[in-house]
């Protein structure tokens, strides 16, 4: 079957980089420093921050959705992000060593399936498997313990 993993798109953030931190804490969004490596992985270019690396953090709609499973919460974007490119079955590195939640939604939003996987491997069979489906429209990945969107996953 086959899969692709998709980060976000820099050019929906690249506005807020040139904005002084007062401007970007009327938008509810804040700029920190890596302090660790791992430990901020980017949704746009699926790395990890540097340690010293200014990074935003902001609140994204991952699942704008008119369902109940509709969804924000915050996400690190490095402000010198480019747009990952991921070859198709490739798992990025930033994906591969953390424990995530993948959630399988059908097109109208709601969630179909879930479950659990840390590592390359357990995490190539958990998508194979709850992309299998035919009503299963896309794949969501979390970071399990804080919970944060990580990345989409299509057929």
């Amino acid at each position: 079957m086959g899969f692709q993993i998709s980060g976000l798109k820099f050019a929906e953030f690249a506005p807020l980089v040139g904005l002084s931190d007062g401007q970007l804490e009327a938008l509810n969004v804040r700029r920190v420093v890596a302090d660790r490596h791992p430990g901020f992985p980017c949704r746009v270019s699926l790395i990890d921050a540097q340690p010293g690396e200014s990074v935003l953090v902001v609140n994204y709609e991952h699942l704008p959705v008119d369902s109940p499973y509709r969804a924000r919460y915050a996400i690190y974007v490095r402000q010198n992000a480019i747009d990952a490119r991921v070859a198709r079955d490739e798992i990025p590195p930033v994906l591969q060593k953390r424990l995530l939640s993948v959630r399988a939604f059908s097109a109208a939003g709601m969630l179909l399936d879930a479950d659990i996987a840390e590592g390359a491997p357990a995490l190539a069979a958990v998508i194979e498997r709850l992309l299998a489906p035919e009503e299963v429209a896309f794949l969501h990945l979390h970071n399990a313990r804080p919970g944060c969107f990580a990345a989409r996953v299509d057929r």
